[in-house]
């Protein structure tokens, strides 16, 4: 009888879902957490750099992992998680098999929320373009370091007051908004009056603050 007990509970343990099984991962750089797998979805919180991250799993087509860390689960862009590869610090998305995260299905989209129909009813709204921004690792990095990212330095409240009063045609492209990223020279940068040190956008949902010289963001409104 005892033996056939313990027999029944490996069998048992042997079934469990590979879904079930988790990954940890650190982020490289202050990272939205959104409510679905999309620039389109709503941002529920954030993880700050070096912060220690659940990846519960990865969609297969698209570049979005389910995430845990501490009280905020949902869904972060893959490529700026890093994970350990044998002696190598690597970006997880594009190491998934390797490493072996699970695969998971993408939850179903609401066709009338989905971001064709986010960006569809916008004039002039961008749409398919990359925010290349830093990847999640680079050869040598440890983990947790800022790929080449910018000071997220606090701006004046003159800066903020005025970005956040004055709201500007939202646009969406493929990518996360993260410090660093460089944004397609066809979106529309705003001028700040007597601020020529910036220029603003509103882009996948967030207002943030670019340099005009190179088009890189340089503070994210959260």
């Amino acid at each position: 009888m005892q033996k056939r007990f313990v027999a029944t509970v490996l069998i048992s343990m042997s079934l469990v879902p590979a879904a079930m099984a988790q990954t940890s991962a650190t982020v490289s750089t202050d990272l939205n957490v959104r409510s679905g797998p999309g620039v389109q979805h709503p941002v529920i919180g954030a993880i700050m750099v070096g912060e220690d991250v659940s990846v519960l799993g990865c969609i297969d087509s698209a570049n979005w992992c389910q995430v845990a860390s501490g009280a905020v689960e949902g869904w972060a862009y893959g490529d700026y998680l890093n994970v350990t590869a044998g002696d190598e610090v690597v970006s997880l998305y594009p190491n998934r098999q390797t490493v072996g995260v699970t695969i998971i299905e993408a939850p179903a989209e609401d066709p009338t929320t989905g971001q064709d129909a986010a960006v569809g009813g916008l004039s002039g709204a961008a749409m398919g373009a990359l925010i290349a921004g830093p990847v999640g690792a680079l050869a040598g990095a440890a983990i947790g370091s800022v790929a080449g990212a910018e000071a997220n330095a606090e701006p004046t409240t003159e800066v903020t007051t005025y970005v956040t009063s004055n709201t500007v045609e939202p646009v969406y492209l493929d990518g996360e908004v993260v410090i660093g990223a460089g944004v397609p020279d066809e979106v529309t940068l705003y001028e700040v009056p007597e601020q020529p040190a910036y220029r603003y956008a509103q882009i996948n949902g967030q207002t943030v603050l670019i340099n005009p010289e190179n088009r890189t963001v340089m503070y994210i409104y959260r």
